[in-house]
């Protein structure tokens, strides 16, 4: 980690830490109330394959507030030869965005999906000159902070049931931008890997 953060010092740039996730229509379990005897039972009406992915960075840099900027794609259901979640082009865009929003240069740090490490995605970075990526070590979530946006986001949504995926985007959709204004809880999250993202 210690040559990303070096890496981001030298260039001025936005450190920032990328992952994704999905929730379908069935809620996370949660902890809830109940009389003694009467298990809470919540129900479900559609369980199927729609589902709700979210790609987001969190960006840090020396004297700034940290940022939190995400993303969102539907999938309705099965449709053949449909990519379910983000396509490297997807991933582009978001980046783009990020760019824009923050204004200088990205030191971009994230796993090894497929997608991030596929032909198609070098290609796309090779492009963008105000980007230099690097890889997570495999099987080292505990060294994003995104994944407790992730963790935090699902504790919110247990046991709440939503009859369609419009109203369950909508609900994600608040659920973020909450914590982007909140940037005492994205410095908790970055704290919580236990890197130090202070310039060397």
């Amino acid at each position: 980690m210690a040559r990303h953060k070096k890496r981001a010092a030298d260039l001025g740039a936005w450190l920032c830490f990328e992952d994704e996730a999905g929730q379908s229509l069935r809620p996370p379990k949660g902890r809830t109330w109940g009389r003694r005897g009467h298990t809470p039972v919540v129900k479900v009406t559609s369980a199927g394959t729609k589902r709700v992915s979210m790609a987001a960075p969190i960006c840090t840099k020396a004297g700034r507030s940290p940022r939190l900027i995400y993303r969102i794609h539907l999938d309705r259901g099965p449709a053949k030869g449909r990519r379910k979640g983000f396509t490297e082009t997807d991933y582009a865009r978001l980046l783009d965005a990020v760019h824009q929003q923050l204004g200088g240069p990205i030191v971009l740090v994230w796993d090894n999906l497929n997608t991030h490490v596929s032909r198609t995605m070098r290609r796309l970075i090779a492009a963008r000159l105000w980007l230099t990526v690097y890889q997570l070590p495999p099987y080292a979530p505990e060294f994003n902070p995104v994944e407790g946006v992730w963790s935090h986001l699902k504790r919110s949504l247990a046991n709440l049931t939503k009859h369609s995926l419009d109203q369950l985007t909508a609900l994600v959709k608040t659920r973020l931008k909450q914590m982007q204004y909140r940037p005492h809880l994205i410095e908790g999250l970055i704290a919580k890997t236990g890197l130090d993202f202070q310039p060397p």
